[in-house]
């Protein structure tokens, strides 16, 4: 259970110029800078609080809430302050700001360390250096099936923009099959009816002198998989005993693998060791939140050293020379893990989320939170703004090009390459030829 608030600072502001950053728990959940009349963004529901926020983290009205981060631009003139997380790989205090008669109050219920600086995005990159990680290594560009074909997928239509890439002359590096070739959730090995063999495409993708990639969400499962039927005992437990519920998505619940068992971390172990032996070295781990659940696990350790052991597990299997990019990962959580990570809800070819829930797809809420959290590229790992959608029937797809170019981070289209026109194939190739930066 989290621990109380205690009282860290009383910083007079300028309610009307000051602004508040807060940073949320994972990939999805909404990050950026609030003016103190503004409403942060909050879930709309309590399926998206567990999938898309922090859960069991509520916040009260009128308050701003960080999770492991929050930086306060006093407006007066005054340095930006920031409070972090002082071991943000093991703990993620929850950090809380209320303005009262002209003067912030922030408080936190776990350890954090303060900075000061000149502005906030400036600040936190100076916290996030101040960690001393390794440079990441430069992302590959990448071709991606999830915007143009979604869960429908099928191995002919990698094919199709296999040759469209040539035909094109658009400069690839990774062709990634994303969900869909797979049976269920959980049961990874076995494919679905729409492709016929995994190590097939991947030949055939390298065969053209490109990389194969592959999505898997490594801690969920189907209720409705064998490895559910067959592995009971290899589920995260509620207290109650019965299986942890990570909400809901695809139309069904979603229960959590429990890595800690020795059994289900050989199986986890199996599935990564097979796609690599099979060609595969770029791999998008996706829904990650799920690991670092609050449940019941075969080992008893708290919930983010049972997510980072897990994301270990992967990284020995794949190899250290595969790239490995996170996706709804609890961010802080995950720094010295992943060369790449996706730092925004998905983008859409609209622009409004549903239920205006600025976790949700659509390119406004990926927009704000990719900019709020511009600060984490180059120190943390390479930024994934999510995909291009150059295609004429994206909205505004100008204006969602120019964002995903200016982050500098991961270059990724996700059209049926031959639906381009001829701004879209232009600006496909200028994106993907600049790469990340």
């Amino acid at each position: 259970m989290p621990h109380p608030f205690t009282p860290l600072a009383s910083v007079p502001v300028d309610v009307g110029t000051a602004r508040v950053h807060e940073e949320g728990w994972q990939s999805w959940s909404p990050s950026g800078a609030y003016a103190l009349g503004d409403k942060p963004y909050r879930p709309t529901n309590d399926n998206w609080a567990t999938v898309c926020y922090r859960p069991g983290h509520t916040v009260p009205d009128d308050t701003f809430q960080g999770e492991g981060l929050l930086a306060l631009d006093p407006g007066d003139g005054s340095p930006v302050r920031l409070w972090a997380a002082a071991d943000p790989t093991r703990e993620v205090p929850s950090i809380r700001l209320v303005v009262t008669d002209g003067t912030a109050e922030v408080s936190a219920n776990g350890p954090v360390k303060e900075w000061t600086g000149a502005d906030i995005q400036s600040t936190l990159a100076d916290w996030a250096s101040g960690l001393g990680l390794e440079a990441p290594r430069t992302a590959p560009t990448v071709w991606c099936s999830w915007y143009e074909y979604f869960t429908a997928v099928t191995e002919d239509d990698i094919h199709e923009n296999l040759r469209a890439m040539d035909t094109l002359d658009l400069p690839v590096d990774v062709v990634q099959i994303d969900d869909g070739y797979q049976k269920a959730l959980g049961d990874w090995l076995t494919l679905s009816g729409r492709f016929r063999s995994r190590a097939g495409i991947a030949d055939a993708i390298r065969d053209r002198g490109r990389r194969a990639g592959i999505w898997t969400a490594p801690f969920l499962v189907d209720p409705a998989s064998a490895l559910a039927a067959e592995h009971p005992d290899w589920l995260v437990r509620s207290s109650d005993g019965a299986p942890l519920h990570a909400g809901r998505n695809w139309g069904h619940d979603l229960y959590v693998l429990d890595t800690t068992h020795p059994d289900a971390a050989a199986y986890l172990t199996e599935v990564f060791t097979t796609l690599r032996s099979e060609g595969y070295d770029y791999f998008k781990v996706d829904f990650l939140y799920a690991g670092a659940l609050e449940g019941v696990r075969h080992t008893s350790v708290d919930a983010l050293t049972a997510y980072r052991s897990g994301i270990e597990l992967i990284r020995a299997a794949i190899g250290p020379d595969a790239y490995l990019l996170g996706c709804g990962a609890p961010m802080l959580a995950s720094i010295g893990l992943f060369d790449a990570m996706r730092v925004s809800p998905d983008t859409a070819p609209h622009r409004r989320p549903e239920a205006d829930d600025y976790s949700q797809p659509g390119q406004d809420p990926a927009e704000f939170t990719g900019v709020g959290r511009q600060w984490q590229h180059g120190r943390l790992w390479i930024n994934d703004p999510d995909c291009l959608m150059a295609r004429p029937a994206v909205e505004t797809r100008e204006r969602w090009a120019a964002h995903v170019e200016a982050t500098g981070g991961l270059m990724a289209s996700s059209d049926r390459l031959l639906s381009l026109d001829e701004w879209g194939v232009a600006t496909t190739r200028r994106l993907l030829g600049g790469g990340a930066r």
